[in-house]
């Protein structure tokens, strides 16, 4: 029968207590014996001493393996909490000692709850999101019917408000999943197979301008987090340097402290350094005469920190403008 986590710290306590006072009484006697006034054949009790101090230090030793036994579920218990927090878990797994279950079990039905919860809250956005798709495609069949009697201002200015809203509606729903991230610990994507797709995908929608994109990413370099996300963050910074590219486009990637950091070089005409932060900004844009809203580098940025990473704008080795996205690094499976 396995004994409680409560009976595994009294036992071990009572026997290294006992431990401990058969020490010192050991060290009692040994003083009186060895006092000048005892008489010469009381020094044959000595011989129990070798006895006793093995017994003291039984007891000391099983005490020690006792607590230590009593305490290992809770060190297993803490592991396997970190394995939740930092993704490679969804749920407190294994048996834990009478004083521990029910806390663990409300701890599993609390993260079940809340994942239950944001599932919900997503399916909310993502109707939300459809219904307004559909009026905004009518919209967009608005404008070319403008167009074509002869109104092009008119169908431009829809054009252009119906595409600003898309991307408000983007811009939302990349905030809801990456908030949601966290009810899906267990969520792990390769960066290059983001980076891939990104880069057939990019590479066919800028055929015209023959934009070489060169993907340089390790297959072992993972992210801790959701694929629609990273596909989010990544393919607004590739698609941005792919509008400013003469020729030629890098996604390359390192792991450093336990993130993965991703760099995406042009060799454009880069940017000033007093716009590289401004341009993180909602609604900013480095080009005021380029088309877009100005969301796309808020919503990397945003999406970054809601995961714990960055983004970052400097120079690049290739002549135009590097960005750094920096995320948390999915952790690496270990043998056995």
């Amino acid at each position: 029968m396995a004994l409680s986590l409560r009976a595994r710290l009294i036992l071990g306590a009572v026997l290294w207590t006992g431990g401990i006072l058969t020490v010192i009484s050991l060290a009692l006697v040994w003083a009186i014996l060895h006092h000048p006034a005892v008489p010469d054949h009381i020094h044959r009790l000595m011989r129990h001493d070798i006895l006793m101090s093995i017994v003291a230090v039984s007891c000391m030793a099983a005490g020690f393996w006792q607590v230590r036994r009593g305490l290992a579920p809770m060190l297993r218990l803490r592991g396997r909490l970190a394995r939740v927090r930092d993704g490679a878990a969804a749920r407190v797994d294994g048996s834990y000692p009478a004083e521990v279950q029910p806390l663990v079990e409300d701890l599993n039905a609390l993260l079940e709850h809340r994942e239950a919860a944001v599932g919900r809250a997503l399916a909310k956005a993502g109707d939300l999101a459809h219904g307004l798709k559909t009026p905004l495609a009518l919209l967009a069949q608005d404008a070319a019917r403008a167009e074509a009697a002869g109104q092009p201002e008119i169908a431009a200015a829809i054009r252009q408000q119906v595409e600003r809203m898309r991307r408000q509606i983007d811009y939302h729903l990349a905030h809801a999943r990456a908030a949601a991230s966290g009810a899906a610990p267990g969520a792990v994507c390769a960066v290059d197979a983001s980076a891939q797709a990104l880069a057939r995908t990019l590479t066919r929608l800028h055929a015209d301008r023959a934009i070489a994109i060169a993907v340089a990413v390790p297959g072992e370099h993972a992210f801790r987090g959701q694929r629609e996300d990273l596909d989010e963050m990544l393919g607004n910074l590739l698609d941005n340097a792919c509008k400013w590219a003469r020729v030629r486009a890098v996604v390359s990637s390192t792991e450093m402290d336990a993130a993965v950091v991703v760099t995406v070089d042009d060799d454009g005409p880069g940017l000033e350094a007093s716009m590289c932060e401004a341009v993180l900004q909602r609604g900013v844009r480095a080009d005021e005469s380029a088309p877009g809203t100005g969301l796309g580098l808020a919503i990397v940025r945003d999406l970054a920190e809601l995961y714990g990473g960055s983004v970052a704008l400097g120079p690049s080795p290739l002549g135009g403008l590097r960005a750094t996205l920096r995320l948390p690094a999915a952790p690496r499976a270990t043998p056995g």
